[in-house]
């Protein structure tokens, strides 16, 4: 009865191991498939992966995988541009705000060129070097995006190109339109902001100019009072 117990036991266990062998080499077998399904090919030391397609790969041609890829790295450098784009006319804009701040409060300076006491003149150039500073550093940004959106359009025209010779004639046509609306919205911005700087030249003009014509006034009518003096000064010591 043991015996026969043991060989019963045996039997399950067998049974039991078969199956899970069975079902072991089934998900092995279907291993391969999943992995082409996942991606398409490796690079030597499997260190790259191709993009990875619905498609088989069997079912795609070398041709199809370049188009596509290429049509992917356009996107990718559309997306890139846009984003640098709107960087740089936000801070063309707010360079262009901050100069005509300055440029009002430059004028206001000019016109009360004579007129204010030491401590007002002194207050009113405390808050035009506060607003120079702050164009300033606007001026930074736009130089700092300026260099980002280059790189942007360079790599743009390069994917556009790029897909153009892969045979991906759309995504090469919405490229090169991509570059040209980005071209045309920052130079239209940066046409703003050198109308605003020649502006703010001509207020320094006027200030060089005013404040000229009052230290000449100012000498004339020193002039005027050591001329009233001097007869008077003289007829004292005779």
């Amino acid at each position: 009865m043991a015996a026969f117990r043991r060989g019963v036991m045996s039997i399950g266990l067998f049974r039991c191991s078969w199956s899970v062998i069975i079902a072991s080499r089934q998900r092995l077998a279907r291993f391969p498939v999943l992995v082409k399904s996942n991606c398409l090919s490796f690079g030597a030391g499997g260190g790259l992966c191709a993009v990875p397609f619905s498609q088989h790969a069997e079912s795609l041609s070398h041709e199809t995988l370049i188009k596509r890829a290429s049509s992917l790295v356009t996107d990718g450098a559309n997306t890139y541009l846009s984003q640098t784009t709107l960087a740089l006319v936000d801070a063309l804009t707010q360079y262009a705000k901050a100069v005509h701040t300055l440029i009002a409060l430059q004028k206001r300076y000019n016109s009360a060129i004579g007129k204010l006491t030491p401590a007002e003149e002194d207050a009113i150039w405390q808050v035009i070097i506060g607003a120079r500073v702050e164009m300033n550093d606007k001026l930074d940004n736009c130089k700092r995006f300026q260099s980002n959106w280059m790189n942007a359009v360079n790599l743009s025209e390069l994917a556009a190109e790029a897909a153009y010779n892969a045979g991906a004639d759309q995504a090469s046509v919405t490229a090169r339109t991509n570059i040209q609306l980005a071209q045309a919205q920052v130079e239209d911005v940066r046409r703003l902001s050198l109308e605003a700087e020649m502006k703010l030249a001509e207020v320094k003009v006027e200030e060089i100019k005013r404040t000229a014509e009052y230290a000449t006034s100012e000498k004339a009518g020193e002039d005027v009072i050591v001329e009233e003096e001097v007869p008077d000064a003289y007829l004292r010591e005779d």
